[in-house]
């Protein structure tokens, strides 16, 4: 679970610890009128006691009859308590030996931990009904409340694509965890996600994976420019910042919009998207930028959202694919960054224009021959550092860099040093 950045459990409970509170809640219900033993000794409730109120998930009334004892006062009534057969565990109770149904354990120890009531109830859509129905039913029979959980949030099914079943250890149809990770990180995993609604199946594949790292890798492109270009190091012409709040507020209004519409995370994530479009848009490097005024402002605050919408989501920009930032990452960090300044100083010396306007290279007037052998240096190392997964971009006179989620595949084509930008 840590290793998908999940937050574990803050309470761990067996059902074979808790027989005897199940024993007790079984107790309050038959009380309180709402279950019957029959002389089999199995525990039932009684649908009927409740009238209208069975059937709270569209579709689930008469859609399912649990087997069981033909004294049944409904088809429809379920086991709260049954009695054990040859060879099963069972625990002594007032019924006789026996063990609890499949329902009534969970409402017993979710009642334990939160009480009377639920906020968020949460489950694969396969247990809308009737596992959660007869939770809602017997847990308000219990509590003789109108309304146990709130919301119920039912999520669609993760499918290997083309295949029609649901992931399973027992169909074998699985990826385990470790293996995944050896090509994607949490994070690409988050995105897979949010990119669907929570209620749709999702298949999983190569090419949905993929789309959600591209998606990542635009984000984290745009946070690395707009931090250079905040920093001073990226030049761009004149940025309209009064569009880019604009745009910035419209985003704000519609991710709330769309998390209030069921929890529509993909519609969340296209305003965000949207939001890195238009800033990426005002990123126009350009070689010199002398009196063009700078709005850094407005990215910082486009920055400071997007980071928080995604941290939301547990999405983390500060980590990348192979392990979160520790001691030697930043060391890698340090010395990349002095590496690229000493490369910067190089290039600037080699870009220096020679004021004698008699001696000039064909492609660019006005630099120093014996130089260019240094330009080159230059574009070796940025090409060289490439497959390793850091990423030069030189801009002008200036260059920044980032160290990518993945290394690349081949090695950045040597450019002409006397047209390389």
């Amino acid at each position: 679970m840590l290793s998908l950045k999940v937050i574990p459990p803050a309470v761990y409970l067996r059902v074979t610890e808790n027989v005897h509170h199940i024993v007790t809640f079984i107790e309050r219900i038959i009380k309180n009128g709402h279950a019957y033993a029959t002389q089999e000794g199995d525990v039932y409730f009684d649908i009927q006691s409740i009238g209208d109120r069975y059937g709270k998930f569209v579709g689930a009334v008469d859609s399912h009859v649990e087997a069981g004892s033909s004294n049944k006062k409904d088809l429809r009534d379920f086991a709260l308590w049954k009695q054990s057969k040859p060879q099963e565990p069972y625990w002594d109770s007032p019924w006789g030996r026996g063990r609890p149904g499949w329902h009534i354990e969970c409402s017993t120890i979710a009642s334990s931990v939160f009480g009377s009531q639920l906020d968020i109830h949460s489950g694969g859509i396969d247990l809308a009904f009737p596992h959660h129905e007869n939770e809602v039913a017997q847990s308000e029979a219990y509590h003789q409340c109108e309304q146990w959980a709130n919301y119920f949030l039912h999520s669609g099914h993760l499918h290997l694509k083309g295949n029609a079943e649901k992931m399973s250890k027992s169909l074998k149809n699985f990826i385990a965890i470790k293996d995944f990770l050896q090509f994607y990180s949490a994070n690409e995993f988050r995105m897979f996600c949010l990119l669907t609604k929570y209620r749709s199946a999702i298949d999983y594949s190569d090419s949905s994976m993929l789309e959600a790292r591209s998606s990542l890798g635009t984000i984290f492109t745009f946070f690395h420019d707009a931090q250079a270009y905040m920093k001073g190091q990226l030049q761009c012409s004149s940025v309209q910042e009064a569009f880019l709040w604009e745009r910035l507020a419209e985003t704000k209004a519609s991710v709330v919009t769309a998390l209030a519409d069921d929890f529509d995370t993909p519609r969340a994530i296209s305003a965000v998207m949207n939001l890195v479009y238009h800033g990426n848009c005002q990123l126009q490097p350009v070689s010199k930028s002398d009196g063009v005024a700078r709005s850094p402002a407005v990215f910082g605050a486009m920055t400071g959202y997007i980071r928080d919408v995604l941290d939301m989501f547990g999405i983390d920009l500060q980590h990348t694919k192979d392990a979160d930032v520790n001691s030697s990452s930043r060391s890698l960090e340090a010395v990349v960054e002095q590496l690229a300044n000493f490369r910067s100083e190089v290039r600037a010396f080699a870009l220096a224009c020679q004021d004698d306007p008699t001696i000039r290279t064909p492609k660019k007037p006005g630099l120093y021959p014996e130089r260019i052998p240094l330009l080159k240096a230059c574009d070796s190392l940025r090409n060289d550092l490439a497959p390793l997964g850091i990423l030069i971009k030189d801009r002008g006179a200036t260059s920044t860099w980032e160290i990518t989620q993945g290394h690349r595949g081949q090695k950045v084509q040597d450019k002409d040093p006397e047209t390389s930008s």
